[in-house]
């Protein structure tokens, strides 16, 4: 034969051995499995037996040592018949009189077989009282955590209506970050009232708090104008007026004071929280002792250049969108940018809060297209990241860059310094030249 045909009969054998085999081994193991059941079952057959004879002679063993539902023995078949006498309980317990049958402590068959058929499962008297002390024990604590887990669940009905009271503490702050860079430059400022200034604005240039907030002073009569009560914001005021503020006379402030902080991330761009959280003011609150408050606002992870100052004017002026003030944005997405999709964000497109269209948006870095420069004067709220989230993009990090030709360099994340003279006027004629925005 040809050597293949000698491969497949070769194959064919080992294949038949196999079969056979395998055929073998399960024979053999129903083989034993069968006999261990007949086993079994004879066991079994046995014991019901020596049960039924026990329970028909009714005959009272003769020692500890006697077990009923041992082999009877053949050869000598003397059976008495004698009748149980009812025991009664003795005075000494020591002594372990059988009363009572327990079925929960017979032995099963494999006990019987493994040679532990001589033990007794009757019990006495001492063993019955104490079985029935811990029993009353057990319902009398099961009673007890019955009664607590009740009290339990009322409290958790009661607690679930009321919210949780949750403290928050603010980190600590490194120290280093609360020193300023340079020295400061307070630029005395003559502020004139014979413009006829409103009420709400003067209480603002007199470092009481915002324009805003002073409108809510005012409506709530804690101002008054030559001792009396004035609740209209917008009166006019006069240089001879005197204005009090809970019985003190408050006049406006002249030194000027311009800050510059490298905002980090998780920190509130407000003035007050009242959840306790970390703001900006944490960081710069105590650079001076005039009221400064942030111009504009950058959300609480997105980091870069923000301006403080106590100047009202200039302060209005750099977050009014008439203005054209300049501000980059550097913006890491969580894929890169689609060509198609920066021509539409150039081209403008409508949020919920009307059309916006940023000044001009490139690529920040070549080999990644996920690095994103936009330019924009808008001071709309989460502008730059409503844009991109219009498109289907996820901005992971935020930077502002530059702010009113205000950028942060040789100032690290977390740290301020104080504005310069030159910084300062080119701040003040800052877009002089341009007309009111169409």
């Amino acid at each position: 034969k040809p050597e293949g045909a000698k491969k497949k009969e070769n194959f064919k054998q080992e294949k038949r051995a196999i079969k056979k085999e395998r055929a073998a081994y399960f024979d053999d193991k129903k083989r034993t499995e069968r006999a261990a059941k007949k086993e079994a079952f004879a066991q079994r057959e046995f014991f019901d037996k020596a049960k039924a004879t026990y329970k028909n002679t009714r005959t009272a063993p003769t020692s500890r040592v006697d077990n009923p539902f041992t082999k009877p023995n053949t050869t000598n078949t003397t059976t008495t018949n004698v009748p149980i006498i009812n025991p009664t309980i003795s005075t000494n317990t020591n002594k372990r009189e059988r009363i009572k049958l327990d079925p929960k402590n017979k032995p099963n068959l494999a006990d019987k077989l493994a040679g532990a058929g001589k033990k007794s499962y009757f019990k006495t008297a001492v063993e019955i009282a104490k079985e029935k002390l811990t029993q009353v024990t057990l319902a009398a604590t099961q009673k007890q955590l019955l009664a607590v887990a009740a009290k339990q669940q009322q409290l958790q009905a009661e607690t679930r209506n009321t919210p949780p009271v949750r403290l928050t503490v603010k980190a600590p702050i490194n120290p280093i970050m609360l020193q300023p860079l340079n020295k400061p430059t307070t630029i005395t400022k003559k502020v004139v009232t014979t413009e006829v200034m409103p009420l709400n604005k003067y209480v603002s240039h007199c470092g009481v708090c915002s324009r805003r907030e002073a409108a809510i002073i005012i409506k709530a009569g804690k101002i008054t104008v030559n001792n009396t009560v004035e609740i209209t914001p917008g009166y006019k005021v006069l240089d001879t007026d005197k204005i009090y503020f809970d019985g003190k006379l408050i006049t406006p402030q002249n030194n000027m004071v311009y800050i510059l902080l490298n905002k980090p991330k998780d920190f509130l761009t407000t003035a007050d929280d009242d959840k306790n959280r970390r703001t900006v003011m944490d960081l710069v609150g105590k650079a001076t002792p005039e009221r400064i408050y942030p111009v504009g606002r950058l959300d609480r992870n997105t980091t870069g250049v923000l301006l403080f100052t106590n100047d009202g004017d200039l302060a209005q002026k750099l977050t009014h969108p008439k203005h054209f003030v300049k501000k980059i944005y550097e913006a890491k997405l969580d894929k890169p940018l689609i060509k198609a999709d920066a021509e539409k964000i150039l081209a403008g497109i409508t949020l919920e809060d009307g059309f916006v269209a940023p000044d001009s948006l490139a690529y920040a870095d070549n080999t990644d297209r996920s690095v994103i420069g936009i330019e924009i004067h808008s001071g709309k709220n989460r502008i730059v990241r409503r844009m991109f989230e219009h498109f289907g993009y996820d901005v992971k990090n935020l930077d502002r860059v530059l702010f009113a030709n205000l950028t942060k360099k040789n100032v690290e994340r977390g740290r301020y310094r104080f504005l310069n003279e030159k910084e300062i006027r080119s701040l003040k004629l800052l877009n002089a030249s341009k007309g009111v925005s169409t």
